[in-house]
């Protein structure tokens, strides 16, 4: 009889595969003789590597060295190398679609994650929106591996099993913490502009910040033009200031710098979701996008949620929508004060 060996699928941006590290954790905990092989990009490899003795990575290119039908074709061929018992979908769009289809014609057990549409429709609908919690992104992934047979429930802390990783193996500047300095992280960007604070408020969370915690060092996360622009200059302004993306060489290392942190601002992004795989509190500030849609970090608290209520937000899933409005007031209307006292608030400061 083969070893029982689960295919997991998950492509798509780095937030959404960091939100499978804590449902992949609990089944490896739970089912310590099946194999578990996470097929995702290759930016994703860190976030397994060591996670479990059980779980693997395999990497699959799908924009190039797989494209198009005869590269998925391909891609089949290698994965039905691999003997895989049962098949996880967690992604839920063409390309997984066809490996999936693949599969079923040879007789593979598999399942698909529902993204429960008709829901997410009525959160972000312009008339008659119906404002109600969506079933989470760990949800729909449980409910994949219930169908195949793999109930579990989210049995995870960190993916360091000390709680936090070895800040001696960063760059200098990063390898040491004071006994006296309380680390904050800020990553006030996303992909897209209804989910991105503006800079020149985040500057003023910033200031108010060095000033109410005089201690305090603020590591800035996240990568792109934007991102040197506002961040360099900042820490010219201010030496307790640090742009981390120079100074690591790989996700694995900002999760070991996000494990120290005290607490992380950071917007609906992935870098909300990173803070949340080594445990460290975020206050989360959500413009276009809602938590409502399912995509809070794991762990994280309501209470530390930064929103203004709007009767159109909100109105997008993903915040690549333009603004109904014109003016972002979703963003706008945050007052940098409000984050300023939910970030006092994690650190234990009056």
């Amino acid at each position: 009889m083969r070893k029982e060996h689960i295919l997991i699928i998950r492509f798509s941006a780095l937030g959404d595969v960091a939100m499978v590290v804590p449902v992949v954790y609990s089944l490896a905990q739970k089912y310590p003789d099946v194999r578990f092989t996470v097929l995702s990009r290759g930016f994703a490899r860190s976030l397994f590597t060591d996670l479990a003795p059980n779980v693997n990575f395999m990497e699959a290119d799908v924009k190039h060295e797989y494209h198009g039908i005869r590269g998925l074709n391909a891609l089949y061929r290698r994965l039905a190398a691999k003997q895989f018992t049962a098949v996880a979908d967690l992604h839920g769009v063409l390309r997984s679609g066809y490996l999936r289809l693949r599969f079923n014609l040879n007789h593979y057990r598999t399942e698909h994650i529902d993204k429960h549409r008709k829901g997410r429709r009525r959160i972000t609908a312009a008339s008659h929106k119906r404002l109600e919690q969506q079933p989470t992104s760990f949800q729909n992934y449980l409910e994949v591996f219930q169908k195949l047979g793999y109930p579990v429930d989210i049995q995870f802390t960190s993916v360091f099993p000390e709680g936090k990783g070895d800040l001696r193996t960063l760059a200098d500047g990063l390898n040491v913490k004071k006994e006296d300095e309380r680390w904050i992280g800020m990553a006030p960007f996303a992909a897209h502009e209804g989910k991105s604070y503006p800079p020149e408020k985040m500057e003023q969370v910033l200031e108010q910040l060095l000033q109410r915690v005089p201690q305090g060092r603020i590591f800035f996360f996240g990568r792109g033009e934007r991102e040197e622009e506002y961040f360099t200059r900042w820490c010219k302004q201010h030496p307790q200031c640090t742009y981390v993306a120079p100074l690591v060489e790989s996700i694995r290392q900002e999760l070991i710098l996000m494990s120290h942190l005290e607490v992380m601002i950071s917007m609906d992004s992935s870098n909300m979701h990173l803070a949340s795989l080594v445990g460290t509190p975020v206050v989360s500030i959500w413009g276009a996008t809602h938590p409502y849609a399912g995509f809070m970090g794991w762990g994280q608290s309501e209470d530390n949620v930064v929103q203004v209520e709007l009767d159109c937000r909100p109105c997008s899933i993903f915040g690549q929508k333009p603004c109904l409005r014109g003016d972002f007031a979703c963003l706008n209307n945050i007052l940098p004060e409000v984050i300023v006292e939910k970030t006092l608030k994690n650190l234990n400061i009056k």
